[in-house]
């Protein structure tokens, strides 16, 4: 601060302005050369899953964007929390970033008595994906179709087991919407990453696993998974032949994994509008679009405000499933 004892009253406006210019022409410089170097992205679960799978395809086209590298790093645990706490608590500079989750987002708040991070404080940068659901039996469990499952669920109350990527995650939520329409048992073994949980489902150790396109379709082209369904209203190209859980009487049993982009409170915001508005061009890119979709991705380039009133309609849909479901974690 300029005192009045070294600076004559006359000549104070010509200070101040000097200090705003330069001030101004300072931050205009830093935010122009951003990034600088490399950008951690965090993904609050482990390698194999479906937010792993968005985060290696984001990275690689932000690369190319923004002229630095985009590292992934791996942070499971805490449904997410770990991850998200890790991210809340970076130097909110733009170089550490994370892909959040219904579970980082809407669901840890519900579902434990208490986190270490503000879901609500982070920066939202961008809605990135969403990629819909399919439900599928390990082969060895003999489980053909839906009604077959239910059938079992009920003749065999907590019998069947299935596996997620952790608690509060959207295939655990998936799960206890399907026990609460269904009115059967099923006992949730929670794992690191969804790809653990499908791992486990192709050795025999779990009857059950409910993920994304691009993680469940690969495992029952091999034969080593059956699908029962695609949670979604109508079929998806990308997993030819699945019918949807509307078909078979389970409307209501809409389920995807969205991801957004997101940085600690507080990250500018030139740079976390330079961020968006690379990804909007990496989503937007034809050849990204199509490599998406066939994985059974859907692009979703949406920016602050979307994200905030989607994870305000999520929060009101899954407080509902956790308060029924009696969740609540340690």
């Amino acid at each position: 601060m300029v005192s009045r004892r070294s600076l004559n009253l006359s000549a104070l406006p010509f200070a101040l302005a000097g200090l705003v210019g330069a001030s101004w022409s300072s931050d205009v410089r830093a935010q122009s050369d951003y990034p600088t170097r490399p950008i951690k992205l965090v993904v609050p679960f482990g390698a194999g899953g479906i937010t792993d799978v968005v985060a290696r395809l984001v990275a690689q086209g932000l690369t190319e964007r923004l002229g630095q590298s985009i590292v992934v790093e791996n942070r499971p645990g805490a449904g997410g929390g770990l991850g998200a706490l890790a991210v809340a608590n970076s130097h909110a500079d733009g170089y550490t970033l994370l892909l959040g989750t219904v579970g980082t987002q809407v669901v840890n708040k519900m579902v434990y008595p208490k986190i270490s991070y503000d879901p609500a404080a982070f920066v939202p940068i961008s809605l990135v994906s969403n990629s819909p659901y399919v439900l599928a039996a390990a082969r060895s469990a003999g489980i053909a179709s839906l009604a077959a499952l239910i059938a079992e669920a009920k003749s065999k109350p907590g019998n069947l087991n299935f596996g997620s990527a952790g608690h509060g995650s959207s295939p655990h939520l998936g799960l206890e919407l399907l026990k609460i329409l269904a009115g059967i048992d099923i006992t949730h073994v929670p794992f690191k990453s969804g790809g653990d949980a499908v791992n486990n489902a192709l050795t025999g150790q779990i009857q059950l696993v409910f993920d994304a396109i691009p993680v469940i379709m690969p495992q029952v082209a091999s034969g080593g998974l059956t699908a029962l369904a695609i949670a979604q209203p109508t079929r998806n190209p990308s997993a030819a032949g699945v019918p949807t859980t509307a078909e078979q009487g389970f409307e209501g049993l809409q389920i995807g994994s969205w991801n957004a982009l997101l940085a600690p409170a507080g990250t500018p915001p030139a740079r976390a509008s330079k961020i968006s508005e690379a990804l909007g061009l990496v989503l937007a890119d034809p050849t990204v679009g199509e490599r998406l979709r066939t994985l059974g991705i859907e692009p979703m380039p949406l920016g602050p405000d979307a994200y905030r009133q989607h994870v305000a309609a999520e929060t009101e849909r899954w407080s509902k499933v956790t308060a029924a479901a009696k969740i609540s974690l340690n």
